[in-house]
């Protein structure tokens, strides 16, 4: 798995915590978002849709388990881990953190080499749980990876196989970038004799036939899906 492909949005209201965790987190590759407070954390969960959000549960203007409320509401957010991180190891409150949508509870303090290991289990797990998927939704587009078959808006697309797998390929790891060798290898194999020029070529036609325009070029690398 690779970290930089994985957002993380850090919300409490101690900075010594978001600037503690912050770099351990990113130390380990993450990209990470911070905020100190509830309302603030939504409005940035909405601008970066955050593959896992450490959530306090007590804060200032609104607590965590409202603010998870919330965050569940959000569409596009829908499959978001929230993870609450707090000093309060009750049953009734990690009950009321679960109740309000979060997947899992982590009690302060706790060592950096332990959290950021936690937190590479649930993303872990998220990710393999998400790629096993038959069908699934990214951006505007539905693909179902057993049938061949993408939609748009209800919409059936015919694409050929190839085309199918290559946009299967970059839809499946949301941000990371695939280079040219990678794709090649990944949906022509290596033991087939393509020019690169064939994957411009493929990508021009998704991009036409799914009027998609989650696809973007990494100029001199490769490509990338974005939601």
């Amino acid at each position: 798995m690779e970290n930089t492909a994985f957002t993380i949005l850090l919300v409490d209201d101690e900075s010594d915590i978001l600037d503690f965790v912050g770099y351990n987190l990113r130390k380990e590759g993450y990209n990470v978002i911070t905020s100190d407070n509830g309302r603030d954390a939504i409005s940035k969960a909405k601008d970066y849709l955050p593959h896992l959000i450490l959530l306090d549960v007590m804060m200032p203007e609104m607590d965590g388990i409202e603010t998870c409320r919330e965050i569940k509401r959000i569409s596009g957010l829908e499959s978001t881990l929230v993870v609450f991180f707090t000093a309060r190891s009750e049953d009734f409150t990690q009950i009321l953190s679960l109740n309000a949508g979060g997947d899992d509870y982590i009690t302060k303090p706790i060592k950096p080499a332990v959290l950021v290991s936690k937190v590479n289990s649930l993303l872990r797990r998220h990710q393999i749980v998400k790629e096993s998927e038959t069908i699934y939704e990214v951006g505007d587009l539905k693909i179902n990876k057993e049938k061949y078959m993408v939609y748009r808006e209800g919409q059936e697309i015919q694409l050929a196989r190839k085309e199918f797998e290559l946009l299967n390929l970059l839809a499946s790891r949301l941000n990371k970038v695939f280079t040219r060798d990678e794709i090649l290898s990944r949906v022509w194999d290596d033991d087939v004799i393509v020019g690169e020029r064939t994957i411009d070529v493929h990508i021009r036609k998704i991009r036409e036939k799914t009027s998609s325009a989650n696809i973007r070029t990494i100029k001199g690398v490769g490509y990338k899906f974005v939601q």
